[in-house]
């Protein structure tokens, strides 16, 4: 599959995408866990159908340590039992996040359930991803960037 676009070379495309991507690093391991943040971007990247995001952030959940069994059931994590409580909440937060069209939103019921596992900050950090990765989400989906020559930490 070719790219409709190349994201890299277009000087408008490039700087947005440098804007976003140093908007992601705005969020350190410190205060949320680096794991959750993988698994959240992985999420919203499946719901959205984005190849491209799926092969970079499943390298990178990898690379930082995270197990094949997690990653696998990501897609399925209501029936997985390999989560945290605080994870599912944040996954659950993730979903109904992207999903914003089903006309929702996020109910009440998953945010204070995050807000059980998360403060006001780690709460700001999870909402600034997931919003994050669901505009890279839409950039690559629109102009069809190819998935699978990602190297771990390749735009770190």
């Amino acid at each position: 599959m070719d790219a409709r676009l190349n994201l890299f070379t277009s000087p408008i495309a490039s700087k947005v995408v440098r804007h976003l991507a140093s908007a992601g690093f705005a969020v350190p391991d410190e205060v949320l866990p680096h794991s959750t943040q993988e698994l959240v971007k992985i999420r919203a990247s499946q719901i959205n159908g984005c190849g491209f995001c799926l092969d970079m952030h499943t390298k990178d959940a990898a690379a930082a340590g995270e197990t094949a069994l997690r990653l696998h059931l990501v897609a399925a994590w209501r029936e997985a039992t390999v989560y945290t409580e605080a994870e599912r909440a944040a996954l659950e937060l993730a979903e109904q996040g992207t999903r914003l069209a089903n006309g929702t939103g996020i109910t009440d019921a998953a945010w204070q359930n995050a807000a059980r596992h998360y403060d006001e900050e780690q709460l700001a950090a999870l909402v600034s991803l997931i919003a994050l990765i669901n505009a890279f989400n839409r950039l690559n989906v629109m102009t069809r960037q190819p998935a699978g020559d990602y190297v771990p930490g390749q735009f770190s």
